[in-house]
């Protein structure tokens, strides 16, 4: 899941200018490229915004915190993958010992984030290194 905490910035920052959802869309789009957030998230913060919500934040969420996205497990699992990119999500859990958390997220998650940090490393290639992408 991308992080679009700055973008949200960025909208709030346009809504307290005055400019219009489409406006605001178009901006990001220019700005963020394919990484833009969409219409209807860019709509939604407008209408927060509207209503006197003005912070950034997601609100909270029900449900368990998760306690196994540590920077270590973040790590042991990228060095698998960089290892052997061809390895599946089964070998994944067993080689990495974070079982719990990984067999949490569905196969289809799995591959989507995957899918995403698979074109991140093409761009980073295809630009000599010289690609950056923001927390």
């Amino acid at each position: 899941m991308a992080d679009f905490r700055e973008q949200r910035a960025a909208v709030k920052f346009c809504f307290l200018l005055g400019k219009s959802g489409t406006e605001t869309l178009e901006m990001l789009k220019t700005a963020y490229k394919d990484d833009a957030m969409g219409k209807t998230q860019v709509f939604e913060w407008f209408s927060r915004f509207k209503n006197g919500e003005m912070s950034i934040d997601d609100k909270p969420r029900s449900g368990r915190p998760s306690t196994a996205r540590t920077h270590e497990n973040v790590e042991k699992i990228r060095e698998i993958i960089k290892g052997d990119r061809r390895r599946t999500i089964e070998e994944i859990v067993e080689l990495s010992g974070v079982t719990e958390a990984l067999s949490s997220i569905s196969k289809d998650e799995f591959r989507q984030c995957f899918e995403k940090w698979n074109k991140r490393v093409d761009k980073c290639i295809s630009v000599r290194g010289e690609y950056f992408e923001g927390d």
